[in-house]
């Protein structure tokens, strides 16, 4: 029998880690709901605090940035305890982060809220740091990037859940009154027009912690099988590291944010991370798994591709919004219509792209789509905005449709170089590696600041590789056509990075047990 039709016979998941399986995919899709809600929020803030571009990205920072700060705590805490301590824990951080959205509210505070994206995102990202290989090793070491693939393909489903909530209950409640209209309002009715903006932003956050409990209480009951983490050599005992890691991956980034509250959110996301990175160096066992990881040029690539690509992904889909709002003139709640239709080819592209794994090369396959997404961002860039057709109301352009069917080639990707990066990796430090393909998560709290950089800057030189285009500035949307379109060579550059490393890392990975 061959190689390829062992490797069709071997279940993707085995009947034994089904269950648990299951509950992993509904953690998949909560913080894919929560991830497009928040791109979400960025347009929304920005219209109910009057907010900049710039200002309005911090979102992302603080979602984005907390899933860099808090990876490795989760690593070692996953290393010390089980995969199942890191779901639980996980969860109840997000319960934590959505609750302070009621104080947020009454406060009118965008700083209170900017704290609780951050703990929201924190749970998320000991979700992330967890499920991810939790996945792959439910199975044949074989199938891992199909099976990581196919519980990935249910996370667009919970991003396509959580922009119909996005839409429905904050985006339609925006008043569309716009900034220069509300800066002539009395102060009691601009009050009333923000409390009311504001408590529909947060009622889903609030009303998802009924769901997180439930998974919580799964979790807790589940008979899940799964390896006990081996301690690592010199350890203190589980709870004392953890608790040492915690320190190092908290303290630091507190007192900062207290010390030096007017201090550059991204500088104060960097220095954060050194906390956590400090604590790996000194540790002696993580440190000899650090240098094991550095020394897998497959893996620490992947670290990079990742980066780039987790910051293409959120940046490119955090400015649809305004990018259909401005060359197609539709409303907040309507733009976010292209987003699900965009979400909807995504989803059906990933379950056809874990379909046709099982007879290609994931990598080969990436590279194709990689190649198809940069000649979506020249389309974005330099296609008219004139509509063809309209269906139900809605406009198309040729520029809007590249940007829709970019979030196609976009999505085997993430899974894809998850699944190379680890492939072939000492299961000793698989953990750790995990840590840090999620830290690169921070991609998207750096790619989409830079992009809004160009959206906002009239002086851009960027603007000068699409000149010939509207360069009229848009007072409610802070930007114009030309510098809308500029800003997607960033998507297009990021998107060269992915192809470079799915051609060179094309083969299939050696064990490093195997290596000579």
């Amino acid at each position: 029998m061959s190689t390829d039709n062992q490797r069709d016979l071997t279940p993707v998941v085995p009947r034994k880690f089904r269950a648990v399986f299951f509950l992993l995919v509904s953690c998949f899709a909560l913080w894919g709901l929560l991830n497009n809600m928040t791109d979400n929020l960025v347009p929304s803030f920005q219209k109910i605090f009057t907010l900049s571009q710039a200002q309005a990205g911090l979102v992302q920072v603080a979602f984005y940035g907390a899933y860099a700060v808090l990876a490795i705590f989760a690593s070692i805490l996953i290393e010390e305890f089980s995969y199942r301590v890191g779901v639980l824990i996980g969860l109840g951080i997000y319960v934590l982060g959505a609750l302070l959205y009621i104080p947020a509210c009454g406060w009118q505070s965008f700083d209170t809220y900017f704290i609780a994206i951050f703990i929201v995102a924190g749970g998320c990202s000991l979700l992330e740091t967890t499920c991810n290989p939790y996945v792959l090793s439910l199975g044949d070491p074989k199938t891992g990037v199909r099976r990581l693939n196919f519980a990935q393909a249910f996370n667009p489903l919970g991003s396509l859940m959580g922009i119909v909530l996005a839409q429905q209950l904050i985006l339609g409640n925006l008043n569309p009154a716009t900034a220069e209209e509300r800066q002539l309002m009395d102060p009691q009715t601009l009050d009333g027009i923000v409390s009311n903006e504001l408590f529909w932003l947060g009622a889903p956050y609030v009303g998802l912690c009924a769901i997180a409990l439930i998974m919580w209480v799964c979790f807790l009951r589940s008979k899940a099988e799964e390896q006990k983490p081996a301690k690592t050599e010199g350890g203190q005992g589980g709870g004392l590291r953890v608790l040492v890691a915690a320190l190092f991956s908290f303290v630091p980034l507190s007192v900062l944010y207290w010390l030096f509250p007017e201090m550059d959110k991204v500088q104060w996301i960097l220095l954060g991370m050194l906390g956590p990175i400090a604590y790996i160096c000194i540790v002696g066992s993580y440190r000899s798994m650090l240098a094991g990881l550095l020394k897998a040029p497959r893996y620490w690539c992947g670290v990079i591709a990742q980066f780039f690509y987790v910051g293409v992904q959120i940046a490119a889909w955090t400015w649809m919004n305004v990018y259909c709002q401005k060359e197609l003139g539709v409303a907040p709640d309507t733009a976010a219509s292209y987003y699900v239709i965009a979400l909807c080819f995504f989803i059906l592209c990933r379950w056809i792209a874990t379909y046709y794994m099982k007879k290609f090369n994931p990598a080969s396959m990436m590279s194709i789509f990689a190649v198809g997404a940069i000649l979506c961002c020249l389309g974005v860039m330099y296609l008219p905005s004139d509509v063809l057709f309209s269906i139900g109301g809605l406009p198309f352009s040729a520029n809007v449709i590249f940007l829709v069917l970019m979030s196609g080639c976009m999505s085997l990707m993430f899974p894809t170089i998850y699944g190379i990066a680890l492939g072939g990796l000492d299961q000793r430090i698989l953990k750790l590696g995990a840590a840090g393909l999620i830290m690169a998560i921070l991609g998207g709290a750096i790619i989409t600041p830079w992009m809004a950089g160009i959206i906002g800057n009239v002086d851009s030189s960027w603007a000068s590789l699409v000149s010939g285009f509207d360069t009229t500035w848009d007072s409610n949307l802070k930007t114009s056509s030309t510098l809308l379109r500029a800003s997607f060579i960033v998507p297009a550059i990021c998107f060269a990075v992915v192809l470079v490393y799915s051609l060179i890392f094309r083969k299939p990975a050696v064990p490093q047990a195997e290596e000579k």
